[in-house]
């Protein structure tokens, strides 16, 4: 009894053999490899999600004020046809910093001279301090996005605005259906029947590279009218290019003939002269990641409208298009 007792006792403290320990080391080793696999590769996942992620909401959101813009360009208000020195009195003083681009009045505010050009656009070919508009030169730190546009689009607010909010730093167009003053707050047109207030706004967008650390990050930028000048500010990071195409309808007819891009858009169509009009815009937006991610390569060829735009580097990318049907290119009267 006393020997099984020691037997017993015996078994109990014996450890494990050296095989066993290799054994379970290399089960423990393995499981191990495994959970450390799908960690890094959720860990992965995720990242390229949110990268991805961040694409989507940089792309929708420049197609979204960009849209939002286009949409209301050339609206007037109550003023009937087009904004047009027969019908308009000025009595503001000049925009400080102004924008002006091709042709003979398509600064800010409507010139004495030929037809107001409410929309325009260029595309940007050297690399820089590219100067498509005179603007530009006041713009710190300009490096324009060769291959990118810059558009300008003119218009009032949607909603009117009563007397009693006018800012004596902003520009107005106070006008019925019949004619209109441009003025602003220090300057008060005399009043005619049914005369309403309403602010005028100047917006233009371009894309630039800024420098975020150690990343040369592209931005769209904005210019809008305030304090009666034209102020530049960063609105969305990691958008690489911009460019449109300008649907022109040659007959008259209300169909579109031909979407041509900027350079090559005829110069009285931009006037909305002649047998040339712009009714319609197809945008793209190529978005970029602000940083890179050395374990992806991107070969691919993005097409924005005529442009084939061929990459090599490790920044992940996202193309976004919409198209823009100009209403008011061909209004003659609001009802």
């Amino acid at each position: 009894m006393r020997k099984n007792i020691q037997n017993m006792m015996s078994l109990k403290t014996q450890g494990f053999s050296l095989v066993e320990l290799l054994i379970a080391l290399s089960i423990g080793l393995i499981l191990f490899a495994g959970v450390l696999s799908i960690f890094v590769s959720m860990r992965t996942t995720t990242a390229e999600t949110t990268s991805y992620g961040e694409l989507q909401e940089n792309g929708r959101f420049a197609i979204s004020v960009l849209t939002e813009d286009l949409l209301r360009q050339n609206f007037w208000g109550d003023l009937s046809g087009a904004l047009h020195q027969a019908n308009i009195t000025i009595t503001s003083p000049a925009i400080i910093g102004d924008c002006s681009g091709g042709g003979v009045n398509n600064a800010t505010l409507l010139q004495a001279i030929g037809a107001f050009r409410t929309l325009w656009g260029q595309t940007i070919l050297t690399n820089g301090n590219a100067n498509p508009l005179d603007c530009f030169g006041t713009v710190a730190n300009t490096q324009t996005q060769v291959n990118s546009d810059v558009i300008q689009l003119k218009r009032v607010t949607s909603q009117p605005v009563v007397q009693a909010n006018l800012n004596a730093d902003d520009v107005y167009l106070y006008a019925n259906a019949l004619a209109g003053t441009i003025f602003s707050e220090n300057l008060l047109p005399p009043l005619i029947p049914n005369g309403r207030y309403w602010q005028i706004q100047h917006n233009v967008y371009y894309v630039r590279k800024r420098t975020l650390g150690d990343d040369n990050v592209p931005v769209l930028m904005q210019g809008r009218l305030a304090n009666r000048r034209m102020d530049f500010t960063p609105i969305i990071d990691g958008i690489e290019m911009i460019r449109f195409m300008y649907g022109i309808d040659i007959n008259g007819d209300g169909n579109v003939d031909n979407y041509l891009s900027a350079n090559n858009v005829p110069d009285n169509a931009w006037d909305n002269a002649g047998n040339a009009s712009i009714i319609a815009v197809q945008m793209f937006v190529l978005a970029r990641n602000i940083r890179p991610d050395r374990k992806y390569t991107n070969t691919n060829t993005y097409q924005l409208g005529d442009l084939d735009f061929t990459v090599n580097d490790n920044y992940r990318r996202l193309l976004f298009s919409s198209s823009v049907t100009l209403y008011n290119a061909s209004v003659t009267s609001w009802q």
